[in-house]
């Protein structure tokens, strides 16, 4: 009897070593797996980020050797209304590219078409679009952003806002006197640009006033008819909204303060867009650099710095 349950004991223990033996097998096993996971997981990371940095090293090598590889000049010209915007503008792409020199002016939007036609320069700058008798065809066009036109006075009308209907009927010559739209006793003189204005274009459209309009001056660029409605107590004028002071008052249209957020969300109607133009079809690497970079985050961020409602869309 005890041989028997001696001999049965050792069976057991033997059993229980082969389960323990098989366990231990089995996990080692899965450690070892797991660990060959790990290890092919960690090393497809790796590659990953290998490959990411490869290709970013690739795309600012790329961008370097673009950038180093642009030298020359490169003209924009057209509305004034546009020059403190391009200018800024103008400036940044310089400092990112020493070999290029920008040039800015003009003398109004209508300008801006007859000098790419004439290759007199690469860019045309219009705060309106083109017009048909300036063949749009001939040309490829983008919206930077927009703009407000701000109808401003002196302090001295005693005015601070107008109604559509009564800046219509002051620059058609149907509202005279300040007191007949709540200012002081004393005759309107309405300050205008010059009829190649794309500002003049626009307001003129918009107001519903185009041939109608009786100006007391013309002046031919936004400084200027600023400046005049500054020095004239009786002066009403349009400009830009961008270049608004404190030298003049920027009155309410129909209840609404013209301003960069009234144009973008449209309460503000009284607005236009900012185009560049070159020719259809351009080959000119500056002109197409400089526009790549006006639409990229940094000079979509300088449109809207200075005042201007950025259109990053392009078109």
């Amino acid at each position: 009897m005890t041989k028997k349950i001696k001999t049965i004991l050792a069976g057991i223990l033997t059993a229980g070593m082969l389960i323990s033996a098989t366990a231990c097998t089995a996990t080692d096993a899965a450690t070892t797996t797991t660990a060959a996971a790990t290890t092919t997981t960690t090393t497809a990371a790796a590659a990953a980020t290998t490959a990411k940095a490869t290709e970013t090293t690739a795309a600012a090598a790329a961008t370097e050797a673009a950038t180093a590889s642009l030298s020359g000049s490169l003209v924009l010209t057209g509305s004034t209304s546009m020059a403190d915007v391009t200018t800024a503008l103008a400036e940044a792409f310089m400092a990112a590219n020493g070999d290029v020199t920008v040039s800015v002016g003009g003398n109004g939007s209508g300008e801006g078409p007859t000098a790419v036609n004439d290759g007199t320069a690469q860019i045309g700058l219009l705060s309106r679009d083109l017009k048909a008798e300036e063949t749009p065809e001939a040309f490829d066009k983008v919206i930077i952003g927009y703009d407000g036109i701000a109808v401003i006075v002196n302090a001295a009308s005693g005015v601070d806002s107008l109604t559509t209907d009564q800046i219509t009927q002051i620059f058609s010559g149907k509202i005279t006197n300040w007191k007949d739209v709540g200012g002081v006793d004393s005759k309107i003189q309405c300050i205008g640009r010059e009829a190649a204005s794309g500002t003049r274009t626009a307001f003129e459209e918009l107001m519903k006033v185009k041939d109608l309009a009786v100006y007391s001056e013309e002046q031919n660029s936004t400084g200027n008819v600023k400046q005049a409605v500054s020095a004239n107590p009786n002066a009403i004028g349009y400009v830009s909204l961008t270049s608004v002071d404190t030298t003049v008052v920027a009155v309410k249209l129909d209840g609404i303060v013209p301003s960069e957020e009234t144009v973008k969300t449209g309460e503000y109607t009284l607005q236009r867009p900012f185009v560049m133009i070159t020719k259809a079809g351009t080959t000119d690497a500056l002109a197409k650099a400089f526009l790549d970079y006006v639409f990229s985050d940094a000079g979509m961020k300088i449109v809207a710095d200075d005042g201007v409602v950025p259109n990053p869309g392009r078109s």
